[in-house]
Formats: C-alpha cells, structure tokens, sequence
C-alpha cells in the first residue's frame, strides 16, 4: 500500500495549484464538460499520477473502448501500465470473442440495477484507490427520470466511499446540460468550456463551481491540450505575490532621455509608450532593455505585431544585434501570435520570464496585439490591470507601447490604459520647414518629477537622438505648429 498525503494530487500543471494541492480523498468528484472539452485527457492524468505513486487505479469507460483509451494515451506519449484497470462496456457480439479479457454487456442492453452491481463487482475484484466512471450521461439515459439517476448517484457515492476510493466521475453534458442533480452530491464540481473565437484557435478554460470545505482559485482559468496533457494557466492574482526590492532609477543610456523622464525608470514601475505609427515606440523601449543588459541584467521581449526576422535586421543595421542576444540568454525575445494564445498563457509566460529566469525588463510589444486575444474590452483592462501589478510586485520594469490611429491631429488610442500605467510617453509626428519630424514628451511619472518639455528626437542608423527643448513650437502635439518665437537656423522661418 503506498502512502498517502491528505491530497490526491491530479498530475495536471497548474491544476493542483488552483485546488490548493489536489483532491480531497475517498470522495467523489464530478468533471464535466461538452464532448472535446479535455475530460478523458486529464481523467487518465488522474490515474497516471496516481499510478507513479504507487496506487491501484480504474477506468470505468461506458463510452470509448479500452483499443480508443490506450490510442488517446499513446497520443499524449503515455503507456496505460498494469496498475491502470480498464473496464470497458461492449456490443454483445464482442463476447464470442474468446480473446476478450474484461467484458459486459452493452449499458443499453441492461437494468441500470445490473449495471451498478457489476461496476461494483469490479471494485471488488480491483480494489482501486483511483476510479474514473466515464461517463454520467449513459447512466443518466439508464435512470430514466431524475429521481432514480440520483438515487444511483448517490448509491455509488457511499460505496465507493466504504471502499476508500477517490472518483472523478466525468458528464458529457450530452444527456441533459440542466441537470445539477450531481452537483449537490458531488463533493467538488470541475467544469471544462471550449469557446470558439470568430478568428483563431480554440479557446479552453475551466471553472472550479464549487469545493466543500476546501479554499481554491476562483474563476475561469485558461488551459491548453498539447502533446504531454493538459496545461491549466491559474488567474493571476497579483495580491499573491509580493516581493521586496530596492526601487532605484535605471539609465536609459542616453542622458536626455534620462533627463526627460526625470532621471531614468523606477524598478518596480510601468511605463507606457504611446504614438502613431512609425514613430518609434518599439526602439524607444529596446532601448531601456539594451541598457539593462549592458548593466549585467536579463530582458524579455513580447512581440505581438512585429516579425521577428524583421525585427532583427534593422536593430542590426543600428549596431544593436538582437540575435546574438537572444543566443547568449541575456534577451528572451518571443513572438506571440494573439490568434493562437489565450490572455491566460501569456500571462504564465511572462511569470516564467520573472519566477525561472530572474529577468526584471520586460516589454509588451504592442496592447493593440494584446487586445486582439480578448473577447472584449473589459477584460482586457482587467488582465493588464493584474499582470502590471503583478510585474510591479516583482520589482520589473515594464515597457508598454500602444499604436494610436491616425498620424497627425486628433489621434485615439483602441484601448485607454493611461490610468494604470506609472508613466506615460507621448510620441508624435509633427511639421516644420517643410519636413515631417517626430517629438516626445512624457505626460505623466507618478514615481517622481520629470520635465514637462517637448523634445524633438531623431532615428538614423545610429540609433535614437534626443534634442533640445522645441521652445518656439507651440501646437507640436497636433501634428502642426506654429513659431512663435525666433528660432535657431531655419527653424526660424514660419512652420
């Protein structure tokens, strides 16, 4: 007999987290979901978990066939051992054949009475402290009215009980989706939901609904299927974590910059970067993250709009190389594709940044990618709300940019997150003496004074070069100003 902790762990990353440590034992727990939701995919997680501990485990299937379970596992690079049972329900013509080892009639063909007592004759015989019954939907079919359904429910819950077993017990949700009558029995409810985007891939998230005398993370948390199982992503709750650091400023690397934004970024601190198109904004953040890394320190990159190769070759050409960077493990640089990842797993992904590799530069690259991944605004505000918090938390400095519409004149931005950021940068185009020229000027520091000038600033091939002062510019914000004072050289001459 192995020996037990309080908890049976499910094996599933992230899972066990959200129930503080797994499943209570010698209960029964429902998980259920529509048909692909990852029900059997993280059911046999269950019992592969609980086999590597030694535990004697069964899979009671009244759906898929033994041949069907072994194929999904072999998928995922499992082998189902000799301490995994599989009892399987059959068509009735299966029986001539003498090759088969574990066999029943087909559940249809039976009493519902007939069909527990067998179940029970093989906890019997298999002495599972691990049991799977997949699934509710045929022995709700078999009760054929509510009351009956629950009685069997009920009479499977205290036996398997008297005989210490912990049981997942999975509902397809095909039979009838408004029934709860399994949710006052069960002592905990997992449900699994698969939303289909307009554009992209598959989204999956679950919901803990409901753990008798157990805390646990509350709402939807995002999970993937991959090769390996499920993968849940918990809501990030930057409340949870807290660390203490020392905030210092950190250099830019070029002193007006510095200058501007009162004497560099505050670690612990967000930034956001704001502009048109074209302006900068990416090159203005790299340069906060170059500056990192020639101090000693790691960098993390999210890109969301830019490709990556693109990228490489023209910080390249500026004497910047990325690639080298990425290859010495001093810059982690990542394209997120926003149709394929859900809000949930970028978000594990940049906690892998901070708790693993100990980076404390990070930079999302742009909202406007980021936003394509949610449903819709709110939540989007809400996801960045906690993921800034979290980063600030940790003592990151977090570089955001946001592409505005338009070039010149009245320009908006898709999604306003000016309050949740510490400090704001502001990039615009502007005229003057017939050339298209580009300004910033920082709008916001929480965490200290800064100027409140409008500097011009130049991208060449050596780089970003911040200018004076614009004193005899008034209206550069609106892409057109006007002189109102005698300026140097032909800046003099009427804008």
């Amino acid at each position: 007999m192995a020996a037990h902790t309080d908890k049976a762990a499910l094996g599933v990353y992230g899972l066990d987290g959200i129930l503080a440590g797994g499943l209570a034992r010698n209960r029964a727990y429902l998980l259920e979901g529509s048909p692909g939701t990852g029900k059997t995919t993280l059911a046999l997680q269950f019992l592969l978990e609980g086999a590597r501990a030694g535990e004697r485990c069964l899979y009671i299937t009244l759906s898929e066939t033994r041949e069907e379970l072994c194929e999904s596992a072999r998928s995922h690079g499992w082998t189902l051992g000799d301490s995994i049972t599989v009892f399987e329900l059959v068509p009735p013509e299966s029986l001539l054949d003498g090759e088969q080892q574990q066999s029943l009639l087909y559940s249809s063909d039976l009493e519902l009475g007939e069909t527990t007592k067998v179940i029970f004759d093989q906890i019997e015989r298999a002495k599972p402290e691990r049991v799977v019954l997949d699934s509710l939907s045929e022995i709700r079919l078999l009760a054929g009215n509510s009351l009956r359904y629950r009685r069997q429910i009920l009479a499977l819950k205290h036996y398997f009980a008297r005989h210490a077993a912990t049981v997942l017990m999975l509902d397809d949700l095909t039979a009838d989706a408004q029934d709860k009558t399994v949710h006052s029995v069960a002592h905990a409810v997992i449900r699994l939901e698969e939303l289909s985007p307009e554009y992209g891939a598959e989204r999956r998230r679950l919901r803990v609904v409901k753990y008798r005398g157990q805390r646990y993370g509350g709402g939807y948390h995002d999970f993937s299927i991959q090769t390996g199982g499920v993968t849940v992503y918990p809501r990030l709750v930057a409340l949870e974590h807290k660390t203490g650091f020392a905030r210092t400023q950190a250099s830019s690397g070029i002193a007006e910059l510095d200058a501007l934004v009162g004497g560099g970024i505050e670690q612990g601190s967000s930034t956001l970067v704001l502009g048109p198109a074209g302006t900068g904004k990416t090159l203005l953040t790299l340069q906060f993250a170059l500056a990192a890394i020639a101090r000693g320190e790691r960098a993390a990159l999210f890109i969301f709009d830019e490709e990556i190769g693109l990228l490489f070759a023209r910080t390249r050409a500026m004497g910047h190389d990325l690639e080298a960077l990425q290859a010495s493990g001093r810059l982690f640089v990542e394209q997120v594709d926003a149709a394929e990842l859900s809000p949930g797993e970028f978000a594990h992904r940049v906690r892998i940044c901070i708790d693993h590799h100990q980076i404390r530069t990070v930079i999302i690259d742009s909202l406007n990618g980021y936003q394509a991944a949610m449903p819709e605004e709110n939540a989007l505000i809400l996801h960045i709300h906690e993921l800034l918090q979290y980063l600030n938390r940790q003592g990151a400095s977090t570089f955001l940019t946001v592409a505005q519409h338009g070039l010149v004149g009245d320009m908006r931005a898709p999604v306003d997150v000016t309050y949740l950021a510490d400090t704001v940068v502001l990039l615009r185009y502007f005229e003057a003496v017939g050339q298209v020229r580009r300004a910033i000027s920082v709008i916001k520091k929480r965490t200290s004074a800064h100027e409140s000038t409008i500097r011009e600033y130049r991208i060449s091939r050596d780089g970003l070069t911040i200018g004076p002062a614009l004193h005899n510019f008034q209206g550069v914000l609106r892409g057109v100003p006007s002189l109102v004072g005698p300026g140097p050289g032909s800046e003099a001459q009427t804008a």
